[in-house]
């Protein structure tokens, strides 16, 4: 339940790409869950009635936004077994089953709830096994308990054969086909469209088939046409510049993973007609690339194919980031979250990935993560900043993450709509942090 309060004497780092820290103020959140008041402390006295919680040392930033996640899984390496061809279908037959529809609901739950512990406090799920997602956001939309808020796709759109296909997705071969899988998702709560333009790394079965077109410019226009219909984006797994610059042309909203840039991709970034509000954006996704790069296959348990595909798609997205950072394209942060390593707690790595590896400046990063994925996402007046009138979707840490984003392993306190955890925690797997600080 929210509840009115004050955070008082706490310094503010806002989120904008300028890094902007403003020292000893007081945040007042009312009753209804919203930021009344943004004041240096010493002008803002606290109302009676109000409960005053003093971050004297402490800094606070808004609540991150991961733009792009599943919630099927932990992050935890699956084993090798899942990924075998061979199995496939057994898999998909069993996620989809009503036992495997129970299984998946609880593990949704459960890492939507860490998430928001890790001080995430709004997921765009973007392709689960059905529709799962949807209703764990209609639960915590009840009040039935707390977690992020959550913009859910339901399972992805592929094609027969297709990256995702057919465990997480639902497959069409024509351009009315996905327009019915589009309505279908749509009937049944999705908020958020997601599509496979291109094959991917995880499913690959060949080298070079992570990125090699699989969508149809026809197909994928009549889903933009019809989820922007309902006022809703389209997001598109996309890994290479024909992928891209097809998924562009046909008026999706965000481009996942990305990949180097033609002109003809700058330009459809900047000014995309097709697209919902006239241009797209860029969600790169580091954590899940990195790690199967980085470290041993015998430590992740991945196969050659997909250890090479891994590593042209590594090289590709950097380009990507670079290029989007040259052309002022607009650049937002996702983690891949369920993907092997890409664990729901660790959404700090991929702004501690982007600054490493991408080039971003930590203020950068942290602004991808807030500001810029509430734009991307339509949600700006809702939250991503620290403003009077905005949701009270807050993180407050012991140090200044824009000296370092290891801080967010231990938030002292997390909001969610004026709602407070103060003792947010998580359960980690040790292994796995282990091998991801080792590089």
């Amino acid at each position: 339940m929210a509840e009115q309060f004050a955070l008082t004497h706490v310094a503010i780092v806002t989120g904008d790409a300028a890094g902007t820290v403003l020292v000893d103020h007081t945040i007042l959140v009312g009753a209804a869950g919203r930021i009344e008041k943004v004041a240096p402390a010493a002008d803002c006295p606290v109302p009676p009635g109000y409960r005053i919680i003093d971050q004297t040392h402490r800094f606070i930033i808004p609540g991150l936004i991961n733009a792009h996640a599943h919630l099927f899984a932990d992050g935890r390496p699956m084993p090798a077994i899942l990924l075998n061809e061979s199995v496939e279908g057994i898999v998909a037959k069993v996620g989809h089953s009503p036992l495997g529809q129970l299984i998946f609901k609880r593990r949704t739950r459960a890492n939507a709830i860490t998430q928001l512990n890790s001080g995430v406090t709004t997921v765009r799920s973007v392709g689960d096994v059905r529709y799962e997602v949807v209703a764990v956001a209609a639960e915590i939309d009840r009040g039935d308990y707390l977690g992020p808020r959550i913009i859910a796709s339901g399972p992805l759109l592929a094609v027969t054969g297709g990256h995702g296909a057919p465990q997480i997705a639902v497959i069409s071969d024509s351009p009315w086909a996905a327009r019915a899988n589009v309505r279908a998702n749509l009937r049944r709560g999705a908020t958020a469209i997601k599509i496979s333009a291109t094959g991917g790394v995880t499913d690959a079965r060949s080298i070079g088939e992570a990125g090699r077109p699989q969508m149809t410019e026809e197909e994928m226009t009549a889903i933009c046409e019809e989820a922007h219909n309902a006022d809703v984006l389209v997001a598109a797994h996309a890994q290479s510049q024909e992928g891209v610059t097809r998924a562009l042309r046909a008026g999706v909203d965000t481009i996942e993973h990305g990949v180097g840039m033609t002109e003809e991709m700058i330009g459809l970034f900047k000014d995309n007609p097709r697209s919902l509000h006239g241009t797209s954006a860029l969600i790169p996704t580091l954590m899940a690339c990195l790690p199967l790069v980085k470290l041993d296959p015998s430590t992740t348990g991945i196969n050659h194919i997909v250890r090479a595909n891994a590593e042209m798609i590594y090289i590709d997205m950097l380009q990507g980031i670079h290029d989007a950072l040259a052309h002022d394209i607009t650049l937002g942060m996702g983690t891949d979250s369920a993907l092997t390593y890409a664990t729901h707690y660790n959404t700090w790595r991929e702004m501690d990935y982007a600054v490493r590896f991408g080039g971003l400046t930590p203020a950068q990063a942290l602004n991808a993560a807030t500001a810029t994925n509430a734009r991307i996402l339509g949600i700006s007046e809702e939250t991503g900043s620290i403003e009077p009138g905005r949701s009270a979707d807050l993180v407050v840490l012991d140090a200044n993450p824009l000296d370092g984003f290891r801080t967010l392993t231990e938030p002292r306190l997390v909001a969610i709509k004026g709602s407070l955890i103060e003792r947010p925690t998580v359960d980690r797997f040790e292994d796995v942090d282990a091998q991801l600080d080792s590089f």
